[in-house]
């Protein structure tokens, strides 16, 4: 009977090796994805705040200048605190994946058995046999112990660790893409036609980054977009009425 089965090795080995490259192919969508997201977040942002300062400046007064004065002010406020807010943010998520990786590193150096065993268990949580776990992890660790590792336990790709500039200048120009839009429909019309131009453009764009944030989390569009667009007219709203009060009051 022993003669006609396949040997174990060469067939239970191959598949062993497959769960860290799965996950570092889901890993970089799923990368990929966050990074889009935060695009659309960051423009949607960038539409919100900078569209309800210029319909608040409006409702108070018609002087282009004035109304491009607070876009602009708006605009680089905006972008500088997305910008500083990011990096920090990245920043101590990098900083922890660091840390993460120099303590494998050093459980690697002094516990190498208790390591190995702790990878098979975690292959066998995967869905493979003990047999096949235990080979596949002496593999792998054979290969790159803490590559390994890090990518079985602590899902971090050594090699593509957060970049925090990179994350500062995306939220950077995604706000200010998305700042861009309020602030040119608020100065480049005519005085009768620059609140309803920015509404409109507003509310489109809105609907736009909804409709774009629903389909990149696989969700129905509809909710999302109504979402969008119901906070950001409200939102115009609010501040609309602020301004007429408040220039009526002489402020």
């Amino acid at each position: 009977m022993d003669a006609i089965l396949p040997p174990v090795t060469d067939r239970e080995t191959e598949p062993a090796a497959e769960p860290p490259h799965g996950e570092a192919h889901e890993g970089s969508l799923g990368s990929r994805l966050n990074w889009l997201r935060a695009a659309v977040l960051g423009a949607n942002d960038g539409i919100v705040s900078t569209a309800g300062l210029v319909v608040g400046v409006a409702g108070a007064t018609d002087d282009r200048s004035a109304l491009l004065t607070a876009g602009l002010a708006g605009l680089l406020a905006g972008s500088m605190s997305m910008a500083a807010g990011e990096y920090v943010s990245v920043s101590t998520q990098r900083d922890s994946e660091k840390a993460a990786l120099a303590l494998e590193r050093r459980e690697l150096r002094e516990q190498p058995e208790a390591e190995l065993a702790e990878l098979t268990e975690l292959l066998q949580e995967r869905g493979l046999s003990r047999e096949v776990a235990r080979e596949a992890a002496v593999q792998l660790t054979e290969r790159d112990a803490l590559r390994a590792h890090a990518r079985v336990e602590l899902g971090i790709d050594p090699d593509d660790l957060t970049n925090p500039w990179h994350a500062a200048w995306a939220s950077f120009l995604a706000f200010t893409a998305g700042a861009l839009l309020p602030l040119l429909a608020i100065v480049l019309p005519p005085g009768d036609w620059r609140l309803p131009v920015t509404v409109v453009s507003v509310l489109g764009a809105l609907a736009f980054t909804g409709w774009s944030s629903a389909r990149l989390g696989e969700a129905p569009p509809a909710r999302a977009v109504l979402r969008n667009v119901g906070g950001g007219a409200l939102a115009m709203g609010v501040t609309y009425v602020a301004g007429v009060l408040l220039g009526a009051a002489g402020v």
